[in-house]
């Protein structure tokens, strides 16, 4: 073999050292993955039980050899459903690191850029329901469906307003516990539910609403506006960063770079009360 090299009896060569390498990456991201959840101590039980599997067949035990040959067997499909969610965080995280609908751009996939919509009934509502401390949580679709999001509440598909926002959000509102999803410039629903994300990375101090935040842009690319009961904090999530305490200026232009990727103009150092936390 070209490039081969011997330790002992054993004869390496550099595709043998790239697989290990790869293997060891591989087994080395799952363990990311799994950590700080139920599925690691599962993963390990299933590890243990494939070792001791391998030890009985090499010690000549027929009949346990028999048994857990015939557990193994459904091995793969019992490790699909147990690892159902992580499986798709996965999947998810590949998907948004190769990015092929990017680079896909066929003119017959290309569609019309919305009509743009105005961020001030989203800056003046979100400041008003910070001052009264009323929380507040909005998700606003960009190339990902949110159709399975949007069904899980109740069908508005109204024009975007401060007072609509105001009303919906009141905390004697039957509308007010879920978020409101923005699609095609237009309250699309309200009372909706979103993944909690699992992420263990997640400060504590961050709350249902920010968590429900992070775990929708964690499977799609939505920007989510929420504003704090406890604190009335305003704060930003994309791709699983949370930018928080957000004055109304800040959000403005947050709101511009992220939905209509307008960049804001040179200006002086930003106010150290806006501050950006990695959440993912």
């Amino acid at each position: 073999m070209t490039g081969s090299f011997s330790i002992g009896f054993l004869r390496i060569g550099w595709i043998d050292v790239v697989d290990v390498v790869l293997v060891t990456v591989l087994f080395y991201q799952l363990y990311k993955l799994l950590t700080g959840s139920v599925a690691l101590k599962i993963f390990l039980g299933l590890m243990s039980v494939y070792l001791l599997y391998l030890v009985v067949k090499a010690a000549g035990m027929e009949l346990l050899t028999s048994i857990l040959g015939q557990f193994m067997s459904v091995g793969v499909l019992a490790s699909i459903i147990l690892f159902q969610q992580e499986i798709r965080r996965f999947l998810l995280t590949i998907g948004k690191a190769t990015a092929f609908d990017r680079m896909l751009t066929f003119p017959w996939r290309r569609e019309a850029s919305p009509e743009r919509v105005s961020v001030t009934p989203f800056v003046e509502a979100a400041k008003s329901l910070a001052g009264k401390n009323t929380g507040a949580l909005i998700a606003f679709q960009m190339s990902s469906e949110l159709k399975f999001f949007a069904d899980s509440g109740d069908l508005i598909d109204a024009t975007v307003s401060k007072r609509l926002l105001l009303s919906i959000f009141n905390k004697t509102s039957p509308l007010h516990d879920g978020a409101v999803i923005i699609t095609n410039n237009r309250i699309k629903a309200a009372r909706c539910i979103l993944p909690v994300s699992e992420n263990p990375d997640v400060p504590a101090s961050l709350g249902l609403r920010h968590r429900a935040a992070i775990g929708l842009t964690e499977v799609s690319d939505a920007v989510v506006l929420v504003v704090s009961e406890e604190t009335g904090q305003i704060s930003l999530v994309r791709g699983g960063e949370v930018f928080r305490n957000l004055s109304s200026t800040d959000l403005r232009t947050r709101l511009n770079e992220f939905l209509f990727d307008v960049q804001p103009h040179p200006a002086p150092a930003a106010s150290a009360s806006s501050t950006a936390e990695v959440a993912a």
